[in-house]
């Protein structure tokens, strides 16, 4: 099942069969969704900015600010390095792991729908803590709930976007998540460029702005119909016929529907799922799929640039408006590239791409390698 697909023959005769249109039902709830991957993209470009900047340094950080000044022969990258700070940006990543087996139950019990709302939520009050912080205490717990809000978010929306979307397209649609994530990073470096030099409130402006995201979410989310996937598995089936012909723009949607009613009976005809993951026939894709890929994607480094570029730039020598820009640039790249699999991954495929860019990283490292 990958929204809604049931893979057999008669599904595979089916899908032949399937109709649909563009419909500005389906623009609203792919535009509602994907401000997940924008507030994802936000709350992991902001921190690194912010954490560079010298008012914030010297209102919660003093020691690391006053090293920041020295001028010795220890290197620009040690002056930054403290435990506490680097607790602050990376206790995003911690609290989003700890809520994920609860956001994932609600997202199955309730919904992928109540899963973007308590996302949402989370969001809008972690950025009201940080942009209130009065002491570092209350950073790292705005911080939290920021994470909470990205361990609903990231499980809930590409699930959400990937239901809705129809077969054709899916690739694409599923692709908006990434495109926000990135457009969210490029927005955060941006406002932190142009708000660095707002003396002494700048840093609060640039973590509280992530509220105003959030609360777009929440309300377009009160008017967002739930995936029929999810209502089909509620076993509410005259509900969730309405919401695809509604999606989907078309009365003709025996074949999808009979697939989606398929795939949820195959799905719970599996007993004990998790139990079944680790029988040996499953065993190659469980380790490659759900923790090789995801590890060494990871290992790479490219989260851990993302998250401390502007700290990055600075300790190799750029001044404070050059390692904004800096970075603005880098994650300008991103954009690009999420823009560009985006219009082409539904025509050469998902595992073109993944080759593509395993290569593309080796070629860019090798001269680090050699080096």
């Amino acid at each position: 099942m990958a929204g809604g697909g049931f893979i057999d023959e008669k599904g595979g005769a089916r899908a032949a069969h399937y109709e649909y249109r563009i419909t500005s039902y389906f623009i609203f709830a792919c535009i509602v969704g994907s401000l997940g991957g924008s507030l994802f993209g936000y709350d992991l470009g902001v921190s690194g900015g912010v954490t560079s900047m010298d008012d914030f340094l010297k209102e919660f950080f003093p020691h690391v600010y006053r090293r920041s000044q020295e001028h010795h022969d220890e290197t620009d990258y040690c002056k930054y390095e403290d435990q506490i700070l680097t607790f602050f940006t990376s206790s995003l990543y911690y609290a989003a792991l700890v809520i994920t087996p609860v956001a994932s139950r609600v997202t199955r019990n309730f919904g992928r729908r109540a899963s973007i709302l308590v996302g949402s939520v989370s969001f809008f009050a972690g950025g009201l803590v940080n942009a209130a912080a009065k002491n570092v205490a209350m950073l790292i717990v705005g911080r939290c709930l920021l994470g909470f809000g990205i361990g609903f978010g990231n499980q809930s929306v590409p699930l959400y976007l990937s239901e809705m979307a129809p077969a054709k397209i899916r690739g694409m649609v599923n692709q908006l998540f990434q495109l926000t994530t990135c457009l969210g990073i490029l927005v955060a470096n941006l406002i932190d460029y142009v708000f660095q030099n707002k003396h002494p409130w700048g840093w609060r402006l640039c973590l509280g702005l992530a509220a105003l995201p959030a609360s777009l979410m929440f309300v377009g989310g009160l008017f967002l119909p739930e995936t029929p996937n999810s209502l089909v598995e509620q076993g509410k089936l005259g509900q969730a016929r309405r919401v695809l012909e509604k999606v989907r723009g078309t009365p003709n949607v025996d074949a999808e529907f009979a697939d989606l009613i398929d795939a949820s009976k195959a799905a719970q005809a599996v007993k004990h799922p998790f139990r079944n993951l680790f029988k040996r026939k499953n065993r190659p894709q469980l380790i490659i799929g759900a923790f090789c890929i995801p590890a060494f994607q990871q290992l790479t480094g490219n989260n851990s640039i993302l998250f401390y570029a502007p700290v990055i730039f600075r300790s190799l020598g750029f001044g404070a408006d050059a390692s904004l820009y800096s970075s603005v640039i880098s994650n300008g790249a991103l954009v690009l590239a999420a823009l560009i699999s985006m219009f082409l991954v539904d025509k050469f495929g998902r595992r073109k791409f993944f080759l593509e860019a395993g290569t593309e990283m080796i070629i860019c490292m090798l001269p680090d390698m050699i080096d």
